[in-house]
Protein backbone atom coordinates (compact mmCIF):
# COMPACT_ATOMS: atom_id res chain seq x y z
CA UNK A 1 0.00 0.00 0.00
CA UNK A 2 1.15 3.62 -0.60
CA UNK A 3 0.97 6.19 2.04
CA UNK A 4 0.77 9.50 0.69
CA UNK A 5 0.84 12.17 4.11
CA UNK A 6 0.08 16.28 3.23
CA UNK A 7 -1.60 19.09 4.51
CA UNK A 8 1.46 20.19 7.00
CA UNK A 9 2.55 24.17 6.86
CA UNK A 10 4.08 26.98 9.19
CA UNK A 11 0.82 28.03 11.86
CA UNK A 12 1.12 30.40 14.95
CA UNK A 13 1.25 28.92 18.64
CA UNK A 14 -2.79 28.01 19.41
CA UNK A 15 -3.52 27.03 15.59
CA UNK A 16 -4.57 24.38 14.00
CA UNK A 17 -3.41 21.81 10.97
CA UNK A 18 -5.44 19.20 9.65
CA UNK A 19 -3.08 16.26 8.14
CA UNK A 20 -4.29 13.50 5.67
CA UNK A 21 -2.83 10.37 5.21
CA UNK A 22 -4.20 8.96 1.72
CA UNK A 23 -3.56 5.64 0.38
CA UNK A 24 -3.42 3.67 -3.06
CA UNK A 25 -2.74 0.62 -4.28
CA UNK A 26 -4.34 -1.39 -1.58
CA UNK A 27 -7.36 -0.40 0.58
CA UNK A 28 -6.51 0.96 3.82
CA UNK A 29 -9.02 -0.87 5.81
CA UNK A 30 -7.66 -3.78 7.06
CA UNK A 31 -4.59 -1.83 8.75
CA UNK A 32 -3.92 0.44 11.41
CA UNK A 33 -2.61 3.45 10.72
CA UNK A 34 -0.16 5.74 12.94
CA UNK A 35 0.85 9.23 12.88
CA UNK A 36 5.03 9.56 14.10
CA UNK A 37 6.53 13.19 13.97
CA UNK A 38 10.34 13.41 14.07
CA UNK A 39 12.41 16.84 14.83
CA UNK A 40 15.59 17.77 13.89
CA UNK A 41 18.11 15.68 16.38
CA UNK A 42 15.69 13.41 17.97
CA UNK A 43 14.12 10.14 17.49
CA UNK A 44 10.96 9.41 15.61
CA UNK A 45 8.13 9.16 17.84
CA UNK A 46 4.72 7.84 17.97
CA UNK A 47 2.05 10.64 17.93
CA UNK A 48 -1.53 9.05 17.53
CA UNK A 49 -2.42 5.82 16.01
CA UNK A 50 -5.98 4.18 15.44
CA UNK A 51 -7.08 0.58 14.61
CA UNK A 52 -8.25 -0.56 11.33
CA UNK A 53 -11.79 -0.26 12.74
CA UNK A 54 -11.36 2.79 14.11
CA UNK A 55 -12.50 1.61 17.66
CA UNK A 56 -10.16 1.98 19.44
CA UNK A 57 -7.15 4.70 19.40
CA UNK A 58 -3.43 5.72 20.84
CA UNK A 59 -1.89 8.79 21.87
CA UNK A 60 0.87 9.77 22.99
CA UNK A 61 1.06 12.01 26.57
CA UNK A 62 2.13 15.21 24.76
CA UNK A 63 -0.83 15.03 22.56
CA UNK A 64 -3.92 14.01 24.50
CA UNK A 65 -6.36 17.01 24.66
CA UNK A 66 -5.11 18.34 21.27
CA UNK A 67 -4.74 15.94 19.02
CA UNK A 68 -7.26 13.66 17.50
CA UNK A 69 -6.53 11.01 14.84
CA UNK A 70 -9.35 9.78 12.66
CA UNK A 71 -10.10 7.22 9.73
CA UNK A 72 -12.91 7.16 6.65
CA UNK A 73 -12.07 3.50 5.45
CA UNK A 74 -14.53 4.73 2.70
CA UNK A 75 -12.22 7.31 1.54
CA UNK A 76 -9.12 5.06 2.02
CA UNK A 77 -8.06 8.28 4.27
CA UNK A 78 -7.01 8.88 8.06
CA UNK A 79 -6.76 12.09 9.40
CA UNK A 80 -4.62 13.58 12.03
CA UNK A 81 -6.38 16.76 13.81
CA UNK A 82 -3.70 19.43 16.07
CA UNK A 83 -5.36 21.66 17.51
CA UNK A 84 -3.78 23.95 20.33
CA UNK A 85 -0.16 23.64 18.60
CA UNK A 86 2.66 24.22 20.33
CA UNK A 87 6.08 25.19 19.09
CA UNK A 88 7.43 22.02 20.22
CA UNK A 89 4.82 20.21 17.86
CA UNK A 90 7.20 21.33 15.10
CA UNK A 91 8.63 18.55 13.19
CA UNK A 92 8.16 16.16 9.72
CA UNK A 93 4.97 14.19 10.69
CA UNK A 94 4.62 10.21 9.13
CA UNK A 95 2.15 8.20 8.28
CA UNK A 96 2.60 4.56 8.71
CA UNK A 97 0.39 1.42 8.25
CA UNK A 98 0.14 -2.59 9.49
CA UNK A 99 -1.70 -4.84 10.41
CA UNK A 100 -1.33 -3.55 14.34
CA UNK A 101 -1.41 -0.61 16.42
CA UNK A 102 2.53 -0.48 17.67
CA UNK A 103 4.73 1.93 19.14
CA UNK A 104 7.83 1.03 17.78
CA UNK A 105 8.66 2.79 13.69
CA UNK A 106 10.56 -0.65 12.66
CA UNK A 107 6.59 -2.35 13.42
CA UNK A 108 5.45 -0.57 10.64
CA UNK A 109 5.83 -1.98 7.09
CA UNK A 110 4.66 1.08 4.44
CA UNK A 111 5.40 4.90 5.10
CA UNK A 112 4.42 7.67 4.01
CA UNK A 113 6.79 10.64 2.72
CA UNK A 114 6.15 12.80 5.59
CA UNK A 115 5.01 16.16 6.19
CA UNK A 116 6.28 19.55 8.08
CA UNK A 117 4.32 21.13 10.39
CA UNK A 118 6.16 24.16 11.84
CA UNK A 119 4.48 26.49 14.76
CA UNK A 120 5.79 29.78 15.53
CA UNK A 121 6.15 31.25 18.75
Amino acid sequence: VQLQAFGGGLVQAGGSLRLSCAASGRTLRNYAVAWFRQAPGLERELVAAITWSGDSTYYADSVKGRFTISRVNAWNTVYLQMNNLKPEDTAVYYCAADKTIATIPGEYAYWGQGTQVTVSS
